[in-house]
Protein backbone atom coordinates (compact mmCIF):
# COMPACT_ATOMS: atom_id res chain seq x y z
CA UNK A 1 0.00 0.00 0.00
CA UNK A 2 1.31 3.21 -1.48
CA UNK A 3 0.61 5.90 1.69
CA UNK A 4 1.69 9.04 -0.21
CA UNK A 5 2.85 10.08 -3.89
CA UNK A 6 2.80 13.94 -3.87
CA UNK A 7 4.97 15.97 -1.67
CA UNK A 8 5.24 19.19 -0.48
CA UNK A 9 8.89 20.58 0.85
CA UNK A 10 9.90 23.02 3.38
CA UNK A 11 13.11 24.83 4.01
CA UNK A 12 14.03 22.69 0.46
CA UNK A 13 17.54 23.45 0.31
CA UNK A 14 18.66 21.84 -3.04
CA UNK A 15 16.27 19.42 -2.94
CA UNK A 16 17.97 15.51 -1.70
CA UNK A 17 14.18 14.96 -1.08
CA UNK A 18 13.55 15.22 -4.90
CA UNK A 19 16.39 13.48 -5.84
CA UNK A 20 15.87 10.39 -3.52
CA UNK A 21 12.08 9.70 -4.26
CA UNK A 22 11.73 10.99 -7.54
CA UNK A 23 13.06 7.36 -8.38
CA UNK A 24 10.30 6.44 -6.45
CA UNK A 25 7.31 7.54 -8.24
CA UNK A 26 6.91 10.57 -5.78
CA UNK A 27 6.17 13.97 -7.46
CA UNK A 28 6.74 17.55 -5.71
CA UNK A 29 3.81 19.71 -5.48
CA UNK A 30 5.84 23.14 -4.63
CA UNK A 31 9.19 23.57 -2.67
CA UNK A 32 9.87 26.27 -0.27
CA UNK A 33 13.29 28.37 0.28
CA UNK A 34 14.12 31.28 0.60
CA UNK A 35 18.49 31.61 0.05
CA UNK A 36 19.84 32.45 -2.99
CA UNK A 37 21.76 30.01 -4.55
CA UNK A 38 19.58 27.04 -3.15
CA UNK A 39 16.73 29.13 -5.12
CA UNK A 40 18.89 28.97 -7.79
CA UNK A 41 19.55 24.93 -8.23
CA UNK A 42 15.53 24.78 -7.71
CA UNK A 43 15.27 26.99 -10.62
CA UNK A 44 17.38 25.46 -12.63
CA UNK A 45 16.83 21.45 -11.99
CA UNK A 46 13.32 21.75 -11.31
CA UNK A 47 11.80 24.70 -13.30
CA UNK A 48 8.28 22.89 -13.00
CA UNK A 49 8.31 23.26 -9.84
CA UNK A 50 7.21 26.41 -8.09
CA UNK A 51 9.00 27.56 -5.15
CA UNK A 52 6.64 29.69 -2.33
CA UNK A 53 10.05 31.21 -1.20
CA UNK A 54 8.67 32.31 2.93
CA UNK A 55 7.40 29.22 4.75
CA UNK A 56 5.33 31.47 7.11
CA UNK A 57 2.94 32.04 4.34
CA UNK A 58 2.47 28.72 3.68
CA UNK A 59 -0.95 27.78 5.90
CA UNK A 60 -2.48 30.19 4.26
CA UNK A 61 -1.95 29.37 1.02
CA UNK A 62 -3.27 26.01 1.37
CA UNK A 63 -6.32 26.83 3.94
CA UNK A 64 -6.93 29.19 0.20
CA UNK A 65 -6.45 26.13 -1.93
CA UNK A 66 -3.76 28.25 -3.69
CA UNK A 67 -1.66 25.27 -3.40
CA UNK A 68 -2.03 21.87 -3.38
CA UNK A 69 -2.38 19.79 0.18
CA UNK A 70 -0.01 16.91 -0.86
CA UNK A 71 0.45 13.27 0.93
CA UNK A 72 3.22 13.98 2.62
CA UNK A 73 5.38 17.59 3.85
CA UNK A 74 9.21 17.27 4.27
CA UNK A 75 11.26 19.51 5.85
CA UNK A 76 14.41 20.82 7.96
CA UNK A 77 13.76 23.39 9.58
CA UNK A 78 16.24 25.08 10.55
CA UNK A 79 19.23 23.39 12.72
CA UNK A 80 21.50 26.30 13.97
CA UNK A 81 19.24 26.89 16.65
CA UNK A 82 19.61 23.18 17.87
CA UNK A 83 23.47 23.03 17.41
CA UNK A 84 26.60 24.11 19.01
CA UNK A 85 27.33 26.20 15.89
CA UNK A 86 24.04 28.47 16.92
CA UNK A 87 24.70 28.06 20.53
CA UNK A 88 21.84 26.12 21.59
CA UNK A 89 18.90 29.42 21.52
CA UNK A 90 16.44 27.04 20.42
CA UNK A 91 13.01 28.43 21.46
CA UNK A 92 14.46 31.51 22.12
CA UNK A 93 15.87 31.68 18.36
CA UNK A 94 13.79 32.90 15.41
CA UNK A 95 15.18 29.80 13.46
CA UNK A 96 13.83 27.72 16.38
CA UNK A 97 10.30 29.06 15.82
CA UNK A 98 10.37 28.04 12.64
CA UNK A 99 10.06 24.65 14.24
CA UNK A 100 6.57 25.26 15.33
CA UNK A 101 5.81 27.28 12.21
CA UNK A 102 6.32 23.79 10.55
CA UNK A 103 3.40 22.39 12.82
CA UNK A 104 1.16 24.79 11.82
CA UNK A 105 1.56 24.13 8.54
CA UNK A 106 0.87 20.42 8.85
CA UNK A 107 -2.30 21.33 10.30
CA UNK A 108 -3.23 23.66 7.63
CA UNK A 109 -2.62 20.75 5.33
CA UNK A 110 -4.36 18.32 7.31
CA UNK A 111 -7.37 20.12 7.69
CA UNK A 112 -7.54 21.06 3.99
CA UNK A 113 -7.20 16.96 3.47
CA UNK A 114 -10.14 16.17 5.74
CA UNK A 115 -12.30 18.70 3.93
CA UNK A 116 -11.09 17.18 0.67
CA UNK A 117 -11.80 13.77 2.29
CA UNK A 118 -8.52 12.54 2.40
CA UNK A 119 -6.57 10.51 5.12
CA UNK A 120 -3.84 12.97 7.04
CA UNK A 121 -0.90 14.01 5.55
CA UNK A 122 2.76 11.86 6.20
CA UNK A 123 5.00 14.17 8.31
CA UNK A 124 8.92 13.53 7.08
CA UNK A 125 11.00 16.20 9.20
CA UNK A 126 15.10 15.95 9.49
CA UNK A 127 17.86 17.59 11.85
CA UNK A 128 20.75 17.64 13.85
CA UNK A 129 21.28 15.16 16.96
CA UNK A 130 21.72 18.66 19.32
CA UNK A 131 17.83 18.73 18.84
CA UNK A 132 17.33 16.17 21.31
CA UNK A 133 19.02 17.89 24.54
CA UNK A 134 18.21 21.30 23.46
CA UNK A 135 17.83 23.49 26.84
CA UNK A 136 14.27 25.23 25.70
CA UNK A 137 13.00 21.68 24.65
CA UNK A 138 12.44 22.61 21.54
CA UNK A 139 11.92 18.52 20.47
CA UNK A 140 9.38 18.13 22.77
CA UNK A 141 7.54 21.05 21.49
CA UNK A 142 7.67 19.60 18.05
CA UNK A 143 6.21 15.93 19.08
CA UNK A 144 3.83 16.84 21.23
CA UNK A 145 2.50 19.00 19.07
CA UNK A 146 2.35 16.73 16.42
CA UNK A 147 0.77 14.17 18.91
CA UNK A 148 -1.91 16.81 19.94
CA UNK A 149 -0.82 16.81 23.57
CA UNK A 150 -2.40 19.78 25.60
CA UNK A 151 1.15 19.86 27.68
CA UNK A 152 4.36 19.46 26.27
CA UNK A 153 6.47 16.74 28.11
CA UNK A 154 8.84 17.74 30.09
CA UNK A 155 11.94 15.81 28.69
CA UNK A 156 15.74 17.01 29.28
CA UNK A 157 17.33 14.52 27.31
CA UNK A 158 15.35 13.11 24.61
CA UNK A 159 16.78 9.86 23.33
CA UNK A 160 17.84 8.68 19.87
CA UNK A 161 14.55 5.99 19.35
CA UNK A 162 11.32 7.18 20.24
CA UNK A 163 7.32 6.07 20.07
CA UNK A 164 4.46 8.86 20.78
CA UNK A 165 1.23 8.19 20.33
CA UNK A 166 -1.53 10.75 20.46
CA UNK A 167 -4.68 11.83 20.24
CA UNK A 168 -4.17 13.42 16.89
CA UNK A 169 -1.51 11.94 15.28
CA UNK A 170 1.33 8.64 15.86
CA UNK A 171 5.21 10.15 15.99
CA UNK A 172 8.54 8.14 15.54
CA UNK A 173 11.70 9.24 15.37
CA UNK A 174 15.48 7.62 15.09
CA UNK A 175 18.92 8.40 14.57
CA UNK A 176 20.91 7.44 11.61
CA UNK A 177 24.63 7.36 10.44
CA UNK A 178 25.01 7.72 6.81
CA UNK A 179 28.44 6.11 6.85
CA UNK A 180 26.12 2.96 6.89
CA UNK A 181 24.74 4.44 4.30
CA UNK A 182 26.99 4.09 1.19
CA UNK A 183 28.75 7.30 2.23
CA UNK A 184 32.05 7.62 3.40
CA UNK A 185 31.17 10.19 5.77
CA UNK A 186 29.99 10.14 9.66
CA UNK A 187 26.71 12.21 9.56
CA UNK A 188 24.73 11.21 12.25
CA UNK A 189 21.25 12.91 11.85
CA UNK A 190 18.27 12.52 13.26
CA UNK A 191 15.00 11.47 11.45
CA UNK A 192 11.43 11.58 12.43
CA UNK A 193 7.76 10.22 10.85
CA UNK A 194 4.63 11.03 12.10
CA UNK A 195 0.89 10.68 10.88
CA UNK A 196 -2.32 10.12 11.39
CA UNK A 197 -3.53 6.97 13.81
CA UNK A 198 -3.91 4.63 11.38
CA UNK A 199 -0.01 5.08 10.59
CA UNK A 200 2.44 3.79 12.40
CA UNK A 201 5.86 5.40 11.89
CA UNK A 202 7.93 2.91 13.86
CA UNK A 203 7.12 0.42 11.66
CA UNK A 204 8.88 3.13 8.68
CA UNK A 205 12.18 3.64 11.06
CA UNK A 206 12.75 0.92 13.06
CA UNK A 207 13.82 -2.26 12.21
CA UNK A 208 13.54 -6.28 13.44
CA UNK A 209 16.49 -6.85 14.37
CA UNK A 210 17.48 -10.47 12.71
CA UNK A 211 21.25 -9.77 12.39
CA UNK A 212 24.92 -9.04 13.97
CA UNK A 213 25.16 -5.14 13.04
CA UNK A 214 28.01 -4.45 10.78
CA UNK A 215 30.39 -2.62 11.96
CA UNK A 216 32.52 -0.14 9.40
CA UNK A 217 35.61 -2.01 7.23
CA UNK A 218 39.02 -0.77 7.11
CA UNK A 219 39.94 0.57 3.75
CA UNK A 220 43.51 1.37 2.17
CA UNK A 221 44.71 4.92 2.86
CA UNK A 222 46.81 4.96 0.08
CA UNK A 223 45.29 4.56 -3.23
CA UNK A 224 45.79 5.27 -7.19
CA UNK A 225 42.94 6.56 -9.75
CA UNK A 226 43.11 8.14 -12.98
CA UNK A 227 47.08 7.54 -12.84
CA UNK A 228 47.14 9.94 -9.49
CA UNK A 229 48.54 8.68 -6.16
CA UNK A 230 46.17 9.65 -3.51
CA UNK A 231 46.40 9.65 0.45
CA UNK A 232 43.44 10.13 3.16
CA UNK A 233 44.00 9.77 6.96
CA UNK A 234 40.75 7.95 7.41
CA UNK A 235 38.12 5.78 5.71
CA UNK A 236 35.29 7.93 6.02
CA UNK A 237 35.23 11.91 6.64
CA UNK A 238 33.94 13.71 9.55
CA UNK A 239 30.32 15.62 9.12
CA UNK A 240 30.28 17.92 6.48
CA UNK A 241 29.16 21.07 7.55
CA UNK A 242 28.18 24.32 5.57
CA UNK A 243 30.98 26.49 6.62
CA UNK A 244 33.54 24.01 4.90
CA UNK A 245 33.82 26.83 1.87
CA UNK A 246 34.90 29.26 4.77
CA UNK A 247 36.20 28.09 8.25
CA UNK A 248 37.43 24.64 7.33
CA UNK A 249 40.87 25.87 8.59
CA UNK A 250 39.54 26.18 12.84
CA UNK A 251 37.40 22.86 12.85
CA UNK A 252 38.21 19.62 14.19
CA UNK A 253 38.10 17.99 11.34
CA UNK A 254 41.12 20.30 10.25
CA UNK A 255 43.37 18.04 12.85
CA UNK A 256 42.05 14.78 12.54
CA UNK A 257 42.50 14.88 8.37
CA UNK A 258 39.24 13.48 7.43
CA UNK A 259 38.45 16.46 5.09
CA UNK A 260 41.82 17.14 3.78
CA UNK A 261 43.07 14.89 0.48
CA UNK A 262 46.82 14.05 -0.43
CA UNK A 263 46.88 14.19 -4.09
CA UNK A 264 50.42 13.72 -6.14
CA UNK A 265 52.22 14.63 -2.97
CA UNK A 266 50.00 18.10 -2.64
CA UNK A 267 47.59 18.66 0.20
CA UNK A 268 43.85 20.23 -0.65
CA UNK A 269 40.60 20.28 0.62
CA UNK A 270 37.61 18.20 -0.76
CA UNK A 271 36.38 19.89 -3.90
CA UNK A 272 32.77 20.81 -4.02
CA UNK A 273 32.50 17.78 -6.53
CA UNK A 274 33.75 15.25 -4.15
CA UNK A 275 31.32 17.32 -1.51
CA UNK A 276 28.30 16.12 -3.47
CA UNK A 277 29.78 12.93 -3.62
CA UNK A 278 30.21 12.50 -0.16
CA UNK A 279 26.30 13.21 0.27
CA UNK A 280 25.02 11.40 -2.69
CA UNK A 281 24.26 13.80 -5.13
CA UNK A 282 25.14 13.63 -9.31
CA UNK A 283 28.01 14.99 -10.35
CA UNK A 284 28.33 18.78 -10.85
CA UNK A 285 24.64 19.16 -9.24
CA UNK A 286 25.25 22.22 -7.63
CA UNK A 287 27.90 23.43 -10.59
CA UNK A 288 25.78 26.35 -12.10
CA UNK A 289 27.23 29.42 -14.41
CA UNK A 290 29.01 31.58 -12.21
CA UNK A 291 28.65 29.52 -8.78
CA UNK A 292 31.33 30.73 -6.44
CA UNK A 293 32.61 27.48 -4.26
CA UNK A 294 31.27 28.83 -1.06
CA UNK A 295 27.76 28.77 -2.36
CA UNK A 296 28.36 25.27 -3.53
CA UNK A 297 29.84 23.99 -0.02
CA UNK A 298 27.45 25.93 1.96
CA UNK A 299 24.39 24.38 -0.04
CA UNK A 300 26.03 20.76 0.30
CA UNK A 301 26.86 21.05 3.43
CA UNK A 302 22.95 21.74 5.15
CA UNK A 303 21.60 19.55 2.44
CA UNK A 304 20.89 16.20 3.41
CA UNK A 305 22.51 12.66 3.04
CA UNK A 306 20.35 11.52 -0.12
CA UNK A 307 20.70 7.66 0.29
CA UNK A 308 19.43 7.94 3.51
CA UNK A 309 16.29 9.51 2.36
CA UNK A 310 16.25 7.33 -0.23
CA UNK A 311 16.10 4.34 2.65
CA UNK A 312 13.40 5.50 4.18
CA UNK A 313 11.51 6.55 1.22
CA UNK A 314 11.44 2.96 -0.01
CA UNK A 315 10.33 1.86 3.34
CA UNK A 316 7.65 4.18 3.68
CA UNK A 317 6.32 3.36 0.04
CA UNK A 318 6.86 -0.59 0.90
CA UNK A 319 4.69 0.16 4.19
CA UNK A 320 1.85 -2.16 4.13
CA UNK A 321 -0.37 -0.56 6.68
CA UNK A 322 0.65 -2.84 9.94
CA UNK A 323 1.93 -2.10 13.21
CA UNK A 324 5.07 -3.76 15.80
CA UNK A 325 2.02 -4.20 18.23
CA UNK A 326 3.95 -2.08 20.61
CA UNK A 327 1.20 -2.46 23.99
CA UNK A 328 2.74 0.35 26.29
CA UNK A 329 1.30 -1.88 29.28
CA UNK A 330 3.35 -5.04 28.75
CA UNK A 331 6.01 -5.49 31.13
CA UNK A 332 8.95 -5.33 28.64
CA UNK A 333 8.21 -2.00 27.66
CA UNK A 334 6.66 -0.25 30.73
CA UNK A 335 9.84 0.75 32.20
CA UNK A 336 10.63 2.67 28.90
CA UNK A 337 6.64 4.23 28.89
CA UNK A 338 5.63 7.87 29.99
CA UNK A 339 2.15 7.67 30.15
CA UNK A 340 0.02 10.58 28.88
CA UNK A 341 -3.61 10.59 31.09
CA UNK A 342 -6.23 10.20 28.28
CA UNK A 343 -4.01 11.17 25.72
CA UNK A 344 -1.66 8.72 24.78
CA UNK A 345 2.29 7.48 25.81
CA UNK A 346 5.89 8.21 24.70
CA UNK A 347 8.34 4.98 24.96
CA UNK A 348 12.08 5.67 25.20
CA UNK A 349 13.81 3.33 22.91
CA UNK A 350 17.27 4.69 23.85
CA UNK A 351 19.64 4.21 21.15
CA UNK A 352 19.81 0.36 21.17
CA UNK A 353 18.60 -2.81 20.60
CA UNK A 354 15.19 -3.15 22.31
CA UNK A 355 14.40 -6.79 23.37
CA UNK A 356 10.50 -7.08 22.75
CA UNK A 357 9.57 -10.23 25.20
CA UNK A 358 11.02 -13.39 24.21
CA UNK A 359 9.85 -12.70 20.72
CA UNK A 360 11.95 -10.31 18.83
CA UNK A 361 13.88 -7.41 19.24
CA UNK A 362 13.99 -3.80 17.04
CA UNK A 363 16.86 -2.22 16.15
CA UNK A 364 16.78 1.49 17.21
CA UNK A 365 20.37 1.88 16.39
CA UNK A 366 22.18 4.66 13.89
CA UNK A 367 23.14 1.08 11.66
CA UNK A 368 20.80 -0.34 9.72
CA UNK A 369 19.93 -4.46 9.65
CA UNK A 370 21.73 -4.11 6.25
CA UNK A 371 24.62 -1.52 5.10
CA UNK A 372 26.63 -0.47 2.18
CA UNK A 373 30.00 0.30 2.53
CA UNK A 374 32.05 2.71 0.40
CA UNK A 375 35.45 4.64 1.12
CA UNK A 376 37.52 7.52 -0.10
CA UNK A 377 38.77 6.05 -3.36
CA UNK A 378 35.44 6.15 -4.51
CA UNK A 379 34.90 9.93 -3.82
CA UNK A 380 38.18 11.60 -4.41
CA UNK A 381 38.69 12.93 -8.46
CA UNK A 382 41.73 14.32 -9.71
CA UNK A 383 40.32 17.20 -11.46
CA UNK A 384 40.62 19.75 -8.13
CA UNK A 385 41.20 23.16 -8.95
CA UNK A 386 44.54 24.89 -7.88
CA UNK A 387 42.55 27.48 -5.57
CA UNK A 388 41.72 24.50 -2.94
CA UNK A 389 45.56 23.41 -2.82
CA UNK A 390 47.05 24.71 0.50
CA UNK A 391 50.57 26.05 0.48
CA UNK A 392 53.13 25.74 2.24
CA UNK A 393 52.12 28.63 4.35
CA UNK A 394 48.68 27.64 5.19
CA UNK A 395 50.09 23.81 5.54
CA UNK A 396 52.88 26.03 8.18
CA UNK A 397 49.47 28.00 9.95
CA UNK A 398 47.71 24.67 11.11
CA UNK A 399 50.62 23.31 12.58
CA UNK A 400 51.41 26.17 14.55
CA UNK A 401 48.10 26.63 16.17
CA UNK A 402 48.08 23.25 17.07
CA UNK A 403 51.70 24.05 18.78
CA UNK A 404 49.56 27.27 20.40
CA UNK A 405 46.80 25.60 21.16
CA UNK A 406 48.35 22.03 22.38
CA UNK A 407 45.67 20.57 20.37
CA UNK A 408 45.86 17.25 19.19
CA UNK A 409 46.52 16.64 15.40
CA UNK A 410 46.65 13.28 13.54
CA UNK A 411 50.48 12.15 13.10
CA UNK A 412 50.75 11.63 9.82
CA UNK A 413 48.22 14.61 8.82
CA UNK A 414 51.50 16.69 10.69
CA UNK A 415 54.12 14.34 8.87
CA UNK A 416 52.63 15.55 5.77
CA UNK A 417 51.99 19.44 6.69
CA UNK A 418 55.72 19.50 7.85
CA UNK A 419 56.85 18.17 4.93
CA UNK A 420 55.37 20.68 2.70
CA UNK A 421 55.60 23.59 4.37
CA UNK A 422 59.48 22.23 4.88
CA UNK A 423 59.69 23.38 0.84
CA UNK A 424 59.83 27.09 1.63
CA UNK A 425 62.63 28.69 3.90
CA UNK A 426 60.87 29.13 6.90
CA UNK A 427 62.06 33.04 7.26
CA UNK A 428 59.91 33.20 4.24
CA UNK A 429 56.70 31.18 5.79
CA UNK A 430 57.11 33.30 8.53
CA UNK A 431 57.07 36.58 6.12
CA UNK A 432 54.32 35.64 4.87
CA UNK A 433 52.68 34.87 7.47
CA UNK A 434 52.69 38.08 9.46
CA UNK A 435 52.23 39.93 5.70
CA UNK A 436 48.52 37.68 5.71
CA UNK A 437 47.80 39.03 9.20
CA UNK A 438 48.77 42.50 8.02
CA UNK A 439 46.49 41.83 4.86
CA UNK A 440 48.60 42.69 2.54
CA UNK A 441 49.73 39.30 1.39
CA UNK A 442 47.43 36.54 0.34
CA UNK A 443 48.36 33.30 -0.39
CA UNK A 444 46.41 29.78 -0.81
CA UNK A 445 45.32 28.25 2.44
Amino acid sequence: MTYFKSVGSICSGIEAASVAWKPLGMHFEWFSEIADFPSRVLAEKYPDIKNLGDMNKIPEKIESGEIAAPDLICGGTPCQAFSLAGWKNGLNDDRGNLTIRFVDIIDANDKRRLKNGEKPSIVFWENVEGVLTDKTNAFGCLVCSLAGFDDVIDWKHWPNAGVIHGIKRNVAWRVLDAKYFGLPQQRRRLYLMAGGKDFYPENVLFEYHTRNLSEYPSAPLLFEKEKHKFEVFREYTDCLYSAYGTKWNGNAAAYNGSLFVVQDDRIRRISPLECERLMGFPDGYTDLPGAKKTSRYQAIGNSWAVPVIKWLGKRLVEYSGDTMKLDSKEFYLFARTTEVPKQGFFIDFGKDIVEIGAEYAINCTPIPEVCEFRDMSAIVSPDASEDIYISPVGCYGIVRRKQERNLKINSRLEEVLLSISSQMPLEEIERRSRAQKRGKFSDSV
